[in-house]
């Protein structure tokens, strides 16, 4: 789901992040295979995958469809296990999935406050970041609105908001900008600009890169592996 998620196995978190030399996210050998009742061998998404984020990063993973981006994003989140490998992290992930998982009778006041309290804020910081959020991401006007009876677009906002809700060190975005238009595009990158800036770690799945200059790094996926470019 979005926001800060359980750890899965093999994953472990410090409670502060004091060295900016060192990444708030560290990943080794993560391998992961998927069965169905039509496939007759185990298929192989990941092979001793890898990654590295430090403060301040922002990290684009491309790839083709199907090359495990999204997976190797569900299991850095913590929200698949892996056959293999280790991740540890430093700090509160944020969560954003490809497909929007919110509520879909509450409201997006609603929805905030309900994240805000699982993430233990004080409802005050709650409704602050709340608003900031709404501002950034120019959609405070329906705050009243219901997630179900919300553009596709909107929607989007809301799950991208939701993620951000906590401020966290380590930010994992699925294809973000989808459904966004140019307007609210430019401000996602303003967004994670000043996310960049309070050394916060981003890390952003697509098919392909448009501003590679916004990027500090870009990772490949392919054939289940991580190509550092």
């Amino acid at each position: 789901m979005n926001g800060s998620t359980p750890l899965a196995t093999g994953q472990t978190a410090a409670a502060t992040i004091s060295d900016p030399a060192s990444p708030v996210l560290h990943a080794t050998g993560l391998t992961k295979s998927y069965r169905g009742r039509l496939l007759r061998r185990p298929v192989t998404v990941l092979r001793d995958a890898a990654l590295e984020v430090y403060p301040g990063d922002v990290v684009g993973l491309v790839g083709e469809n199907g090359s495990g981006k999204s997976t190797l994003m569900k299991i850095l989140a913590g929200a698949l296990r892996a056959d293999a490998g280790d991740v540890q992290v430093r700090g509160r992930i944020g969560y954003c999935p490809q497909q929007p998982i919110v509520y879909p009778r509450l409201t997006c006041d609603e929805q905030f406050e309900l994240f805000g309290r699982a993430y233990g804020l004080p409802d005050a910081v709650a409704r602050r970041h709340r608003d900031e959020l709404y501002e950034r991401l120019g959609f405070g006007r329906y705050a009243g609105q219901r997630a179900d009876r919300l553009s596709g677009g909107t929607l989007s906002k809301l799950n991208l908001a939701l993620a951000l809700l906590a401020d966290p060190d380590v930010l994992l975005l699925d294809e973000p900008y989808a459904g966004f238009d140019w307007d609210t595009y430019l401000r996602f990158w303003d967004l994670v600009e000043v996310k960049r800036v309070h050394a916060r770690a981003v890390v952003i799945v697509s098919h392909f890169i448009v501003d590679e200059q916004r990027f500090t790094r870009i990772v490949d996926v392919r054939d289940g592996r991580t190509w550092p470019r």
